[in-house]
This record gives structure tokens, C-alpha cells and sequence, in this order.
């Protein structure tokens, strides 16, 4: 499945998608589809290894465009695939790429087409992303590692593996990436890198906090608009950790996930990583309140009719305490709160804005978007409101993310 306007990024783009030989050719062959459902023109450009896994007109079926193998192939007016490709191209992914193709790059060989275009390519162009498929041992033989380090010195980008059972029977690293991830890797490579050299934590999802041990108070948050400007934030050329609380989503490619449950064990894990953050990101609807004292087995009914009890109190304001830390007070650390609200929100989100000393707060209506794909956001700062239209939370990530890369930078609006 295309994650949430994708679509609306990759349109119009041109991909040179490389197979060398792997067995990892079926996921290259769902990469490339999900890559024409997206909008975007495949060209695909096989070895003749790759050739023995899976067929060009297999390829050709897929990307609804000639599929090349020969740097003899005479199609071309001027008998130059190698050039006319890369000249046309906005990014090429080589998906698999076998050990064996990587020591070529790496001693800049130019024996066949898809290493030739390789070479050819305009690098200050166009970005060329490597997704390594292989054995465990030959993906951590020193010889590999080299020339992965060689490639990335030549202007490569080299995506990481991953890890679980191989077609050989052994388990390990060295798993070519999962289509969908691909596809993430593909759209960050394409995406200005706004945020770059930045650290931005950011906090997603609800926080359960226990009644007994088998319940819990909690809220309706899923975390999607969390897990959203994680990724854009990521996709911004940031280094992002997410601490969330208790959702079932898949992280973002590339984002550092930390899991915590209570608000408590929110508090400790991000006052501790604020300190190397230079942006803070407060998107969870973490619980005002929990029991004062958990009951250490379940509460059960006991037939009177009346329920049991509860003493609460205060959890700790995370988002403040950050806020109002030596780092963020001298500048060195750019708070950004999320406010869910039912109602009033604009003057709602200017009290909050104050009553938390942040730069910035994000206002939404809370029943309106919890669970959803979709939201409006509201910005309140210094500068006024920005409204930002109900979108998709994706769409509306990414433009939050390029509003706090215009704040952080002091870019003028």
C-alpha cells in the first residue's frame, strides 16, 4: 500500500530502477509498481545476473517502458541508453544490488549498462541510492563494508538492510529493504533538506496509565500526526528520535523509536534526550492525571452496584519542563507543543502558548482527528495564527515541518 500522498510527491519523476542479480528481483518488481501507482516514469535497467532471477518482460509489464540489459542496445537514436537515461533522470535506485555490483562501483568499472549509467550520471544531479541484498557473511565481509564506505565517498547513498531469514537458509543482515521502505528512502532522497544537521525529538501516541494491572486510563490519540512529522521531519535531512507511547503503527525508515508507556516514562526518556535535541516536538496527548496508587492485582466487582474509588494525581508537564529548561531558555533548544482541544480553539491555543513558554503551539480539535488520516492544524506564535486546511496528516506534517525549519533557520515569512 502507497503511504498517504506519496502519490502527490513522486508524480512526474523520472526513476532508474537498477536490478543486479538476487533473489530480491519479486520485491524489486513490487517496488516498481508501487512506483508507477505513484505517479512516476520507471525506466528499469537489468545485469545480465539480474536477468537470471527475473525477466525483462516481466519488468517491461510493470513500468510500461522499455526495459534495457545491453549497453550495445540500439533502440536509441544515438545508440547512448547510458547517457540519455541519466540525463533524463530526477534519481536512480540500484534495488537489489548484489556485493558483486557494489565492488564495481566501487573500482568504478563500466562492463555493462547499469554500471556505466552509474559513472555517467551527473552527481550533483542526481542522487543515486544503493539497497543492498545479499548473504550475512558477505554483507559484513570486510571486502564489502570497503566498498561501501568507497561508494558513499563517490557520492552514493547506501540504505540500510534489513534483518531476518535468508534465501539461502541462514538468518541475518543483509535483506534488501521492503518495498514500502523503498519507497520512503526514494521520496526523503527527493525532498529539500530543510532541517539538515538537525536533531529534532518528538513525542507520538497516547500514555496508559495503570489502574490494576490489567487496566488502564487512557485517550483516544493513535499517534498518526506524530508518526507524520516524524517521518517529514526525518525526510527534512533531520536526525529524528520518536519516543511514543502504546500504538500500533510501523515506525518511520530511518527515525529512532523509542516505546514508553505512562506518562512518567515519557518524562524520563525525553528530559533526558532534550539535552542533545535541537528541536523538541510535543505531539502526544500524554494523560493529565493518573491513579494516585495502582492496585498490585486486579480490582474486581464485588456485587454492591458501586464502583471502586480512584485518588489521582498531577502527572508531570512534560512539554514545560522542557520548555523551560536552561537549554530552550537560551535558545539552544526550539520547543513546539500540540494542543487538542473541544472547543475555543484559537484563544485555547494562545493560553496554552503562554502557560507553557513555547515559540510555538500547534492548536487541533481533538474528536476531530483523533484515529483519522486526516486533520487542520491551527499555528500560533509571535507572528500570529497561521491556519494550515484540513489535509492529510501526511501533507500537513510536511508543511508544519517546512513552518519550523522557517522559524528555526530565522528565514522571514
Amino acid at each position: 500500500m502507497i503511504p498517504v500522498d506519496v502519490a502527490a510527491e513522486l508524480t512526474g519523476r523520472r526513476v532508474v530502477l537498477g536490478l543486479t542479480g538476487g533473489v530480491a528481483c519479486f520485491k524489486a518488481a513490487e517496488f516498481c509498481r508501487l512506483l508507477v501507482k505513484a505517479g512516476s516514469a520507471v525506466h528499469v535497467v537489468l545485469t545480465e545476473a539480474a536477468c537470471q532471477f527475473i525477466t525483462p518482460v516481466t519488468m517491461q509489464a510493470l513500468s510500461g517502458q522499455p526495459v534495457f540489459v545491453s549497453q550495445w542496445d540500439a533502440r536509441e537514436p544515438n545508440n547512448m541508453p547510458h547517457i540519455n537515461l541519466t540525463r533524463e533522470a530526477d534519481a536512480i535506485i540500484i534495488a537489489p544490488a548484489s556485493a558483486d555490483f557494489i565492488a564495481q562501483l566501487a573500482h568504478g568499472r563500466a562492463d555493462e549498462l547499469l554500471s556505466l549509467l552509474c559513472l555517467a550520471r551527473p552527481i550533483a544531479r542526481v542522487p543515486l541510492l544503493i539497497a543492498p541484498s545479499m548473504n550475512r557473511e558477505m554483507w559484513a565481509h570486510p571486502a564489502t563494508q570497503r566498498n561501501l564506505r568507497q561508494v558513499v565517498r563517490d557520492g552514493a547513498q547506501v540504505l540500510g538492510v534489513g534483518f531476518g531469514e535468508q534465501a539461502c537458509g541462514e538468518t541475518g543482515d543483509g535483506r534488501m529493504l521492503e518495498p514500502e521502505q523503498l519507497l520512503e528512502e526514494l521520496t526523503a532522497s527527493l525532498t529539500p533538506n530543510s532541517l539538515l544537521g538537525q536533531h529534532v525529538l518528538i513525542t507520538a501516541g497516547p500514555t496508559a496509565e495503570a489502574i490494576d494491572p490489567v487496566r488502564v486510563i487512557t485517550n483516544h490519540s493513535s499517534g498518526k500526526m506524530g508518526f507524520a512529522v516524524a517521518r517529514a521531519a526525518r525526510e527534512a535531512g533531520a536526525d529524528v528520535t520518536l519516543v511514543t507511547g502504546p500504538v500500533a503503527l510501523t515506525t518511520p525508515q530511518g527515525v529512532q523509536r523509542v516505546d514508553v508507556v505512562s506518562a512518567q516514562g515519557m518524562r524520563d526518556v525525553v528530559v533526558a534526550a532534550a539535552e542533545n535535541a535541537d528541536i523538541f516536538i510535543a505531539a502526544a496527548a500524554v494523560s493529565d492525571w493518573r491513579p494516585a496508587h495502582a492496585a498490585q492485582e486486579k480490582i474486581k466487582k464485588d456485587g454492591s452496584g458501586h464502583a471502586p474509588v480512584l485518588e489521582f494525581v498531577e502527572n508531570p508537564d512534560i512539554l514545560s519542563e522542557v520548555a523551560h529548561s536552561p537549554r530552550a531558555q537560551s535558545g539552544e533548544l526550539y520547543c513546539v507543543g500540540f494542543a487538542a482541544e473541544t472547543e475555543n480553539l484559537q484563544a485555547n491555543a494562545e493560553a496554552k502558548r503562554v502557560r507553557k513558554g513555547v515559540p510555538l503551539l500547534v492548536g487541533n480539535i481533538g474528536p476531530s482527528t483523533f484515529g483519522r488520516d486526516d486533520n487542520a492544524l491551527l499555528l500560533v506564535d509571535d507572528e500570529g495564527v497561521m491556519e494550515l486546511p484540513r489535509a492529510s496528516k501526511r501533507v500537513l506534517a510536511k508543511q508544519l515541518v517546512a513552518e519550523i525549519a522557517r522559524r528555526v533557520s530565522g528565514d522571514a515569512a
